[in-house]
């Protein structure tokens, strides 16, 4: 069969005309907006569905409309997923899970990784502004995401992170790209953030407290330049050692 044309319905699905034949191949919201009636396949979608998989539907339009059949697929919760997500728990940040896949997939694999809340049936264009809304609730909002359509959600973002094994797109749009697609390293990545910035305030206190008694008592003409030179690079010294100190950090 030869392809003809080929059109994205995105967040929804495919079309694609092959022959004299135009079918469908996409979630529910493609077939609602189509008009099909999922009749005695229903039940086997929400058994599906339930247990974790995103269903699509396959459909023709033309020249006969009807309802072909499902096709279930599963994708495997990462092995360190549930852990990570109860890092991110034991520091105090609720976790959301934004997605595009049917409600009932989307609460079994949440439950699965012990995710707080769940918008799911969210279309692409959509994601940004959900974020925006946690925004305008007083949220400070970092947005994990590896797609082409989580790139408006990344940067709408506070702190937008990419998984390294994702796109082009969401790595040039994200603050962070992570390296690896392990889960864990989300929640290293904020700890490693808060580390580097409880250092960045210890630096500027003892930055401070060298030039709030060494300039007093410069001005007094109480600090000869040899002293003063050598306060001096000993702040830079204390300064360089203090943060070298992130070395031992570990994961």
């Amino acid at each position: 069969m030869a392809l003809k044309s080929f059109k994205s319905h995105p967040g929804r699905g495919l079309e694609a005309e092959l022959d004299d034949q135009i079918l469908l191949i996409g979630n529910r919201r493609l077939l609602d907006e189509q008009g099909f009636v999922l009749g005695s396949l229903e039940a086997q979608a929400v058994a599906f569905e339930e247990d974790g998989a995103t269903v699509m539907w396959v459909a023709e339009i033309s020249p006969e409309k009807r309802l072909l059949g499902l096709i279930a697929v599963a994708d495997a919760i990462k092995e360190n997923a549930a852990a990570a997500v109860a890092r991110l728990k034991s520091s105090g940040i609720e976790t959301v899970m934004l997605t595009g896949d049917n409600a009932r997939s989307a609460a079994s694999v949440a439950l699965a990784a012990g995710v707080d809340r769940v918008i799911a049936e969210v279309l692409p264009e959509d994601k940004a502004r959900e974020v925006t809304s946690l925004q305008a609730a007083g949220r400070i909002v970092a947005m994990v995401g590896d797609g082409i359509n989580d790139a408006p959600a990344l940067a709408a973002a506070d702190v937008g992170i990419a998984m390294g094994t994702g796109t082009d797109v969401a790595m040039h749009t994200a603050g962070i790209t992570l390296m690896r697609g392990d889960p864990l390293l989300i929640a290293a990545s904020i700890r490693i953030s808060g580390a580097t910035y409880s250092k960045i305030r210890q630096n500027l206190f003892w930055a401070f407290i060298y030039n709030i008694i060494g300039i007093p008592l410069a001005a007094a003409g109480l600090l000869s330049p040899v002293i003063a030179g050598a306060a001096m690079a000993m702040s830079s010294v204390s300064v360089v050692s203090n943060s070298l100190l992130l070395k031992r950090w570990k994961v």
